[in-house]
This record gives C-alpha cells, structure tokens and sequence, in this order.
C-alpha cells in the first residue's frame, strides 16, 4: 500500500467516435470509488480518458453524448499499468481499427503495459492486433459467434463474465467490464477495498454463473413485440405484487387467453415461469449482497412466503436459499 502513495498506478480508457459510453464510464468510476474507499492521502488509480487523436469523442448514445479532451495515444505517459479498449459501434470499430494508429500504438506499449483490457466488442480491438490468438476470450454474447467467425485463432468463450488471460483480459457485454474492473480493484487493493466500491455502486462482488444468465432474458425481450417487451422490463424491474395471469394480461391491454397464447409464442415461456425466474433472479441479488433475513428476501423479491423461496430456489438451482448465500454471499 506504501508503494501506492508515491506510485499511483495509471490506467488509460480508450475510446473513439462510435464509442458505447457506459464502456467507458462504468470502469472508470469502478477506479474513482477505489480511490475514494482506500485511505486518506492515498490514491492508488489515475484515470486517463484518451482516444486515437485527442480531442473530444462522440459516443453512439441516444443523444450524441460527448467526451471532451480526451488525450492522444502520442501523449500519454509512459508508464501506463492497465489499458482499457471500450467498445462501440460496427462503424467505429472499423474505424479505429482500419483508420487510426491504436492497433500500432498498442504493440508499442505491449511490453511495458500490465494489463490490457477490453470491454464487450472492445475485443474486436484486441482480436484484430492478434492479441488474442491462441488465447480464451469472450465478448458481448451476441457477438460471439462474429469475432469466433473474424478470428478463429480464438478460443471463444460465450458464457463468461470475463476471462483472464494475462496480460490480455476480455469482458463480456457492457456491464460486465465494470466487473472486470472490479476484480483488478481487488487484485490490486485486496478484497475490503473491492467490497467496498460493490457496495457504494449496488453491484454484485461477484457475479455467479455466466452471462447467458442475462442472454437469455435478454433475447426473450428482443423477439416480443413492442408492447410485450415494455412489461417484460417492468416484471425483471420489479417483479413483486400481483404478477398474475389477469393482471398482466390487462397491464397488456390483451384478454388473459390471448396474452396467454403470445406471450408463449413471443418468449417460449409460460408468463408464470417467467415471473418466477425473475423474483429468483431478485431473490438471489440480495442473498449476495445484503444481511436481510430470509423472510425479508422473500417478501422483498415477490415470493408469498419463505417457503414459497425455498421451493423456488429447490426447483430451479438444486438448494436452499441459506446454502446460495454461504456459497456467493459477500459476508456481509
């Protein structure tokens, strides 16, 4: 930790024009937080934003959210520790790939850097330098078979959240960077510090199993039709209270028979497994993260009763609640 006062480790986030914006935010405040938790006077992360030339870069957000001076690759320091590639649009990826001096710049730093890092398609970065031939990766789940496609040399993984190949880290979609940035935070700064920025961000220490836990809900709600897709949202958003049969049809605008029928049609489930599977997901959010009785879990992630959690948890993983929490709670 001494060392940390006198040698602040320097990370640089790279984005471009086409950028995702949460690629670039998300890690970059997973850092911020580590500075903040750790002791007075000491500041273990310097956080640089950059991008190929400098200047301001425009992200593919709704809007056109803009990052403004960002610092060219020519600039930066020498002594960097960690370089994070953010991912972004078809377009922009081609265009950092194909038309812009990162793929040159990264080979020169490869030998100095600790760690280069990519969120979601920022694999593609990654991939296209030959950075991760011959070694496991993943990527946004939808974009696996692509990059699996693109680069062959590549041993895909499409169910994990990241994946650590030293010095080469790769983290699935979006969010799962943030976990990524979290497990260096605890590698680097140890675990107290870590639970401790999971805390203050309302996120999981650790995610368990892989992202096709968020593929799956997530490809249910991109093959409904608008409107069913809008209360999908609402039940993962908030899935206690009364999600029967009828109320769901009418919050549709559909008689309970016709909702029924589509909702099977447009998901491939019954509206109560997925009702179900939703308070599950719920359920084991807060047995990860929170000290709450079982009884305050269960009536706080929709179940009627504690029973009704333990059957639930039976059913569908094999244990009891009490069990999931001893084997993925924080502890705390």
């Amino acid at each position: 930790m001494q060392d940390l006062v006198h040698n602040p480790r320097r990370v640089a986030v790279i984005g471009y024009d086409g950028v995702q914006a949460l690629d670039i935010v998300g890690p970059m405040e997973v850092f911020a937080m580590a500075n903040f938790h750790l002791p007075q006077g000491v500041a273990p992360y310097e956080v640089i934003l950059a991008s190929p030339i400098g200047g301001a870069v425009k992200s593919s957000s709704a809007g056109g959210l803009v990052f403004g001076e960002t610092v060219g690759l020519e600039q930066l320091p020498v002594d960097l520790d960690t370089v994070i590639l953010a991912g972004g649009s078809e377009d922009g990826l081609r265009q950092v790939i194909f038309r812009s001096n990162l793929l040159a710049w990264l080979h020169s730093r490869q030998t100095a850097t600790r760690r280069m890092a990519s969120v979601c398609t920022g694999a593609f970065i990654l991939a296209a330098g030959g950075f991760l031939d011959g070694r496991r990766a993943t990527t946004h789940w939808n974009s696996c078979a692509l990059l699996k496609e693109l680069r062959p040399q590549i041993e895909i993984e499409p169910d994990a959240i990241f994946v650590a190949e030293p010095p080469v880290y790769t983290s699935a979609g979006i969010t799962a960077g943030i976990d990524l940035c979290l497990a260096f935070v605890e590698a680097d700064c140890g675990p107290q510090t870590a639970l401790a920025v999971a805390r203050q961000m309302v996120l999981f220490m650790r995610r368990p199993g892989g992202q096709s836990q968020f593929s799956a809900g997530l490809s249910v709600q991109a093959n409904a039709t608008p409107r069913l897709r809008k209360l999908l949202a609402e039940i993962i958003e908030e899935p206690t209270g009364d999600l029967s049969i009828p109320t769901l049809a009418s919050r549709a605008g559909m008689s309970e028979r016709t909702f029924s029928r589509s909702f099977r049609k447009e998901t491939g489930t019954t509206p109560a497994l997925f009702v179900e599977t939703a308070r599950l997901d719920r359920a084991k959010a807060l047995l990860e993260t929170s000290d709450w009785s079982l009884a305050r879990i269960a009536e706080r992630s929709g179940f009627a009763s504690l029973d009704t959690l333990h059957r639930a948890f039976l059913k569908h993983l094999g244990v009891t609640p009490g069990f999931y929490r001893a084997r993925f709670g924080s502890n705390v």
